[in-house]
């Protein structure tokens, strides 16, 4: 029997338009090293993984080809042209892997730089045991559940029962590739979160969850960026 092999996929086709830069995100410097770079780092120098791909924004292929020829990396297999959202680079993703049904597909955000290889490690892991695997952090702010205006509260929830969803989230692309066949054909789909996808079209599948850890944080608004430099000091 062939052994299940781990490709990882770095979802780099964002343009960040929250932080309000005039460059993605991911090609910001992030202590001598791009956000990218570093992302690719974690997973091209991790044991476990066999292949990696990088998922683009069609018009920067090049730079994604130049930062690829400027570093040592070994595992890098294709750049993948991504798509308008989030969910169209997952599908152009799973499309490329389509063949392998029984081989993990890794998925990872290029603008989580800190990922750590336990991390990693966790969800390779708990793939030994499941189909689709999520990486959260507890939630320890109040949470309020407000009106379509978001100016009343409706309720208060347990916050115990939440977390917060991180990447990388792992998945056999049978599964992955199922789930987005369903909801491809719904016309009012939209996502921003692959184990979504998976819950809310393959409802019986199970999701098991890892530790995430509170550095793995997505760079989404300015002071994030320092934060990060500051855990890297």
């Amino acid at each position: 029997m062939r052994k299940r092999r781990n490709i990882a996929v770095i979802m780099a086709a964002g343009k960040g338009t929250r932080l309000g830069t005039s460059i993605p995100k991911q090609y910001l410097e992030l202590g001598g090293r791009l956000v990218l770079e570093r992302a690719i780092d974690a997973f091209d120098g991790h044991p476990e993984i066999d292949q990696v791909a990088i998922v683009a924004d069609p018009h920067e292929m090049g730079r994604i080809k130049k930062i690829v020829q400027d570093n040592t990396w070994k595992k890098i297999t294709m750049i993948i042209p991504g798509g308008e959202k989030r969910f169209h680079s997952s599908w152009a993703a799973i499309k490329e892997f389509s063949d392998k049904p029984e081989d993990n597909l890794i998925l990872h955000d290029a603008a989580r730089p800190l990922v750590s290889g336990e991390i990693i490690s966790a969800v390779i892991e708990k793939l030994k045991h499941c189909r689709a695997v999520g990486v959260t952090v507890p939630v320890t702010d109040t949470l309020f559940f407000t009106g379509p205006g978001k100016n009343h509260i409706i309720r208060v929830p347990d916050r115990d029962l939440f977390q917060k969803a991180q990447t990388p989230q792992g998945f056999r692309i049978s599964v992955l590739s199922k789930a987005y066949g369903y909801a491809l054909k719904d016309p009012v789909f939209s996502a921003t979160d692959d184990c979504g996808v998976v819950k809310r079209y393959m409802h019986n599948e199970k999701i098991l969850l890892v530790p995430g850890d509170e550095k793995n944080m997505k760079i989404t608004y300015p002071g994030d960026l320092e934060i990060l430099r500051a855990w890297l000091e």
